[in-house]
């Protein structure tokens, strides 16, 4: 449901879905389960990916480069992209489509957190979950961050995640922001552009 953006549905029966709902963590929005705040998703985020952080290359990774990008207390985030491109590909670019569908995101996560870890936060914003696309925004040092994240279905479908960005960008008053995509294809080309659509 977190990192995939997969609906749940509610079951009251399901021990997990009573533990999360118990608790206040989780509520039943009349057909499926939803994390019942941001600070809970957080927090959830938090959990699951600690456990995984140990086991990590790139979290690894993330961690022996961090003084890289922070400079005066401001963070370098197109120099994170760059070294997450770079570690996620020598790590698992040889994986197939279906591992990066799956857990790309979820590595993004793992790779950003060591960096911006007591200093800035980061969440999922709510009306752009869903299992093509993600818009993660980071805050550190006073600054926000938009990523978009998604998977490379074609030009067209990687244009239109461009115009959503350039919409999340108007909307909240930025001029920058970033898309990762992921893509399995065997004939892609690695590596972080920029481009300058409109002003």
């Amino acid at each position: 449901m977190l990192f995939q953006g997969e609906q749940v549905l509610y079951d009251q029966y399901n021990p997990a879905i009573e533990l999360a709902d118990m608790f206040g963590y989780a509520v039943d929005d009349g057909v499926y389960v939803q994390v019942a705040n941001r600070i809970f998703e957080t927090c959830l985020y938090n959990m699951f990916l600690s456990e995984e952080e140990l086991a990590s290359l790139v979290s690894r990774a993330a961690k022996q480069d961090k003084n890289r990008f922070v400079s005066g207390g401001r963070l370098d985030m197109e120099m994170v992209l760059r070294k997450f491109v770079e570690y996620f590909n020598d790590i698992y670019g040889k994986n197939d489509g279906k591992f990066v569908e799956e857990y790309g995101r979820k590595f993004f996560l793992l790779y950003l957190r060591p960096i911006i870890n007591s200093t800035g936060n980061y969440y999922i914003e709510a009306q752009t979950r869903d299992a093509g696309r993600t818009d993660v925004i980071v805050d550190y040092g006073g600054e926000q961050f938009a990523i978009e994240m998604k998977l490379w279905r074609g030009n067209e479908y990687n244009r239109r995640g461009e115009r959503q960005l350039m919409d999340y960008l108007d909307y909240f008053h930025r001029d920058k922001g970033y898309m990762l995509s992921f893509h399995f294809n065997r004939n892609k080309e690695i590596g972080v552009r920029t481009i300058s659509p409109g002003d």
